[in-house]
């Protein structure tokens, strides 16, 4: 195994270069943020939908999504390589079948730092081009929509690179708003409006990213306080970071019963999404139960495809009836 950091990489030919780099930005996590393109489409009114406009903007987003998105996922690793988190989380206790050593091409020596963040760089141009595209290209271009779009690709990338938002206890809360704005942002140049239901389905979005990310933030708690990232799990107790994780499971929760109660949202939005709820409770009674934060974490990918595919079926059923 090569040594973090390794400025040298092995000859490989083009496939496994792909491979690679395929690996660095996380692959699966890129298609899993893709989904919020369907839900967009799937929230529209259905004779919106075909429209040659709606679809080439939505095409072109999805092309510039996975610039952003390759960005974030290797400017994350390429700091956690030089400041030595990544090494701490993953080459101790880390490596598991949960979270194998091979998402990280960097540790492994497949990669060197040089060439894994000039990618970063030339993705986030990639990703800044293209959502100009689908800006100008777009048949609504709303102040509050660009402003999300904006605010998207300017923070996104900031969570551990660039301003390292992570670092100073605002990690938690950028994921939130990054996760919920690749729902808001494409579906305000397409649709122009903000149903109380495409928010309520945006914020789901968001809290199905969050709590992914709170799991593997209580895994990473020593590697994370030894270089000064500051999340809510390396800031409170262990007592602290359960009860935070209690409050978000509550707010995942509330994001659906809340607008119901207000009369935002139809009742059967609520039926429709039984099953992400019950998962989510699962998810947390287990861990407080076991206390195994990356098999949580694995649940919560999983409550997530969850909430997806449920907002995808009411979406459907919801516009054909």
């Amino acid at each position: 195994m090569a040594a973090a950091g390794m400025q040298v990489a092995p000859d490989a030919g083009v496939l496994q270069r792909l491979g690679r780099y395929a690996r660095l930005v996380k692959f699966q996590f890129v298609l899993d943020f893709l989904l919020a393109l369907l839900i967009v489409w799937t929230a529209m009114e259905p004779g919106a939908r075909l429209d040659g406009q709606v679809l080439l903007t939505l095409l072109v987003f999805a092309v510039g999504k996975v610039g952003v998105l390759s960005a974030v996922m290797t400017l994350d690793d390429v700091t956690g390589v030089k400041d030595g988190s990544d090494t701490a989380n993953y080459l101790s206790d880390g490596n598991t079948e949960l979270r194998p050593l091979k998402r990280k091409p960097l540790l492994t020596g497949e990669l060197t730092v040089h060439q894994a963040q000039r990618f970063g760089y030339v993705a986030l141009g990639w990703g800044a081009l293209w959502w100009l595209v689908a800006v100008l290209a777009a048949p609504h271009a709303p102040v509050w929509g660009v402003v999300v779009t904006t605010l998207l690709f300017v923070f996104s990338p900031q969570y551990s690179w660039g301003l390292k938002l992570s670092y100073v206890g605002l990690g938690e809360l950028l994921l939130l708003f990054s996760a919920t704005a690749f729902v808001l942002s494409p579906y305000s140049l397409t649709a122009g409006d903000l149903p109380a239901l495409v928010l309520v389905e945006a914020l789901l979005f968001g809290f199905g990213q969050l709590l992914i990310s709170g799991y593997s933030n209580t895994q990473d708690i020593a590697g994370d306080a030894a270089v000064g990232r500051r999340t809510v799990a390396v800031m409170t107790s262990k007592r602290g970071n359960r009860v935070f994780l209690g409050a978000l499971t509550a707010a995942n929760l509330l994001v659906i019963l809340g607008p119901y109660a207000a009369g935002w949202i139809p009742g059967w939005f609520v039926v429709a999404t039984v099953p992400l709820m019950a998962l989510r409770l699962r998810q947390y009674v287990s861990f407080l139960r076991d206390g195994h934060a990356l098999l949580a974490r694995s649940r919560g990918v999983v409550v997530f495809r969850t909430t997806v595919a449920c907002v995808l079926l009411f979406n459907v059923a919801h516009h054909w009836f």
